[in-house]
């Protein structure tokens, strides 16, 4: 028993299960919006639920599937698998255990999030052998995480309406745009085994520009939301602070300067994606 609860520790050390505040707010901001406020206190721990279980789970997978490749990388090769803390058949019963939490919890909601949960699962889940099929594979991370606030919407109402795929749309694009970013990181070991990426595909420079036309759609799309979903000035505040928020991610990191690359990564968008749902929240129950 005591050596199960250590490796289920290290598991959660390793999957970052803390950086679920990445997706998890966009979630609530999808529950939110459908409920035009709080839903019950059900639907809310239903879907907090299966948000942790789904990343838990993708996290996991990704690190059993890609054990070789971060044991041959210099950056990865002291994460748990290939350093030898956790053996690759606890990692896969610990993702079977995170995917039936996940597959309970959307049963326990209604009867779409069941029927949707299996296509969710797959696409999270797939993430983790984009990177040995196309370049766009940041794009796929995307739709894992932006599969949340729309699955959250149905949660809340179950049907589905076509406005909530603006939300799913604006999160796939940061995303993406984020992620193209960290893989330069990778650019060099990228190439050395044929990995595909956006930095590899295009050098670091081509990334950073496609990463910051990402991020101008995410602006863009942040402005048709408030006219979609009617909100307000709280609003308007908060999306002029996600807009300078992400102008400022693109200034601390360059193609010749990734030392900040943890900051604008990990500091950075979860802040953005704190002040996104404050802001809407805020809005959202001021005007009811």
């Amino acid at each position: 028993m005591e050596n199960v609860l250590r490796n289920t520790r290290v598991t959660l050390e390793m999957i970052k299960w803390e950086h679920s505040i990445f997706a998890l707010p966009f979630a609530l901001t999808g529950a939110m919006l459908a409920a035009n406020g709080w839903p019950t206190l059900r639907t809310l721990g239903l879907i907090v639920l299966c948000m942790v279980a789904a990343r838990s789970a993708a996290m996991a997978f990704n690190r059993l599937v890609d054990a070789k490749l971060d044991a041959e990388n210099p950056r990865t090769a002291m994460r748990a698998i290939p350093a030898g803390h956790l053996s690759s058949g606890f990692v896969l019963v610990f993702t079977i255990v995170a995917s039936c939490v996940f597959l309970v919890g959307a049963a326990l909601l209604n009867r779409l999030t069941l029927e949707c949960a299996p296509f969710a699962l797959a696409v999270v889940l797939s993430y983790s052998y984009m990177k040995r099929v196309t370049r766009w594979s940041h794009l796929v991370l995307g739709l894992a995480l932006g599969i949340a606030p729309a699955a959250a919407w149905i949660a809340v109402r179950g049907t589905f309406a076509p406005r909530a795929a603006l939300l799913t749309a604006i999160v796939i694009l940061w995303v993406g745009g984020f992620d193209v970013l960290y893989a330069c990181q990778d650019f060099d070991y990228d190439r050395k085994v044929g990995l595909f990426s956006v930095p590899a595909a295009f050098g670091l420079d081509g990334a950073f520009w496609i990463a910051r036309v990402m991020h101008l759609g995410v602006m863009v799309l942040l402005f048709v939301m408030l006219h979609v979903f009617g909100l307000g000035v709280i609003a308007l505040v908060g999306m002029c602070a996600v807009v300078l928020l992400l102008a400022y991610e693109h200034l601390i990191v360059s193609p010749r300067d990734l030392s900040r690359m943890n900051a604008a990564f990990f500091t950075l968008n979860g802040i953005i994606s704190v002040v996104f749902f404050v802001s809407v929240a805020a809005d959202v129950l001021h005007r009811r």
